[in-house]
This record gives C-alpha cells, structure tokens and sequence, in this order.
C-alpha cells in the first residue's frame, strides 16, 4: 500500500514530504497530515492525494462514473489486497476480463484512480503469468498494456511483456 502511494504520488506529479506508515497485521497505509488526525486506508489516502493535485477526473465526473470507480477501489482492497491464492488470483482475473470485455477502462472510457491502483495491484500478479494464461485473459492483458504504456503510470515497475501476434497459426 505504501510503495503504491508513493508511486501515485509521483505520477500525479505532488511535493513529496508526506509521511505514511502502516497500522495493524495487514498493514494498513496511514497518512500523517500536518494538522488533525492522519488519514488511514489506501483508498482514502489515494483520494485525498488525487483531490490535493486537483486532478478530480481521476475519481470520476458523473456521479454514476464516480461511483463505479468507488466500486472498483473497493474490490481492490478487499480481493485483490485480500486474495493471494491462486485460486483467488483466477478469480479476480476472470472478473476483470469480463467486466473488460467492452470497456477501454475499469469506469468505461474514461481512464481513472481504478485503473491506476488496480495496475499497481495486478502488477506482481501480471509478471508472472505464463504466454497462455495472458492470452485467457485476453481483455485484461490488453488494459494492463495499455496502463502500462500511460504516461507516468509503471514508473520503475518492470515492463509486461505481452505477445501481439499468435504464436500458432492454423494454417498447414
């Protein structure tokens, strides 16, 4: 979660200074502001430094966008955080590439705060899968290239090799 903000941080181009540290087993991000209480939990935090940037079209412009980007910030803490299983792990792809199936983007045709932090959440997860399994799924291959080719996003991340063309053909 930590590492995650820094790299959001930078990409959204703020002052570094701020001080996270992490609460409880699981680790929870916490922020410490300079005035009042600190601000706990990823997706929270994530916020506030979207909003402190002033780059609000990252949390969505409608209110429906804005609340399916809420949904997706939500299903990275509690499954993709939660779920280390390989069982899990297929899971979750196996939704993403479904709700990806017609969309550019986790919120539709806009590209926000969803796509950045389930990319960082997906990462470790990405770099691992074999030729076959990215082409299973397919949909998600094709956003997690297409993320990591925005500009500031992978930062020092490894970059994802995907296959563009088919390694078999049908033809005799």
């Amino acid at each position: 979660g930590v590492e995650e903000l820094a790299l959001l941080e930078k990409l959204l181009g703020l002052p570094k200074g701020n001080k996270y540290g992490v609460q409880g087993e699981r680790k929870v991000p916490v922020l410490q502001t300079n005035n009042g209480p600190g601000l706990t939990g990823l997706m929270t935090i994530a916020a506030h430094l979207v909003k402190q940037a002033k780059k609000d079209q990252l949390l969505g412009s409608t209110a429906e966008e804005k609340a399916v980007v809420q949904q997706w910030l939500e299903y990275r803490v509690t499954r993709v955080n939660g779920g280390s299983s390989k069982e899990d792990t297929r899971v979750i792809l196996k939704d993403l590439n479904i709700h990806l199936e017609d969309k550019v983007y986790l919120a539709g045709n806009i590209f926000t705060l969803a796509d950045i932090l389930m990319y960082y959440g997906l990462h470790h997860v990405m770099v691992d899968l074999t030729v076959q399994e990215k082409e299973k799924y397919l949909n998600v291959s094709r956003w997690f290239n297409h993320i990591q080719h925005y500009p500031g996003v992978r930062q020092h991340l490894s970059n994802v090799v995907f296959i563009k063309n088919r390694l078999y053909t049908n033809a005799h």
